[in-house]
């Protein structure tokens, strides 16, 4: 099964499970009771922390769930952050593989993400580490796909909304290309 976030970013492809960390949860546990997927592939665009470029493609089976606040000692969580999952669907010659940082707030400060490199993310998306734990529970193999449409800094939504249709098409493009057969 394809899914993604849904609202401005949904595909013909995917079925949509809602934005953030909560509400993708809810309905992707929803999708998987009343579907019972054998795999899953969460599709979606990505903020970069520095080492994607713009509109460049990488996949995914790994999430943390970290926030600003714990990056600068502020914060602490008793909950296990870091999720790694296998997929079967993943070649490890064609697209970069990353960490994913998945939180409900976007990045906007150049400076954390020298400590968001530091502790081996790469991009963010809301909703992947959702899928994933999702994934775990029911034992569904899994990852994402995902297009780089802003970099993290205080310009991250304008950016976002500039190269967003076009990180969708690429986005098309690839699922078309190398994972149709996941629908």
């Amino acid at each position: 099964m394809i899914v993604c976030a849904g609202a401005s970013e949904q595909f013909s492809f995917a079925k949509p499970i809602g934005i953030g960390l909560v509400d993708s949860t809810i309905a992707l546990t929803r999708l998987c009771l009343e579907c019972k997927p054998e795999h899953l592939l969460f599709v979606g665009s990505a903020g970069s922390y520095g080492k994607l470029s713009l509109l460049e493609a990488c996949v995914s089976t790994h999430a943390r769930n970290l926030e600003g606040t714990a990056l600068l000692q502020k914060a602490y969580s008793p909950l296990s952050l870091n999720i790694s999952h296998h997929s079967p669907y993943v070649s490890r010659e064609t697209l970069p593989q990353v960490v994913v940082n998945s939180s409900n707030y976007i990045t906007a400060d150049e400076a954390l993400c020298t400590e968001f490199l530091a502790a081996e993310c790469a991009v963010e998306n809301m909703e992947f580490y959702a899928v994933l734990r999702v994934a775990e529970m029911f034992n569904i193999p899994a990852f994402g796909l995902f297009v780089v449409t802003n970099y993290c800094h205080k310009d991250a939504h304008k950016a976002f909304l500039a190269n967003h249709q076009e990180a969708k098409a690429r986005l098309e493009f690839l699922v078309h290309t190398h994972w149709k057969h996941l629908q």
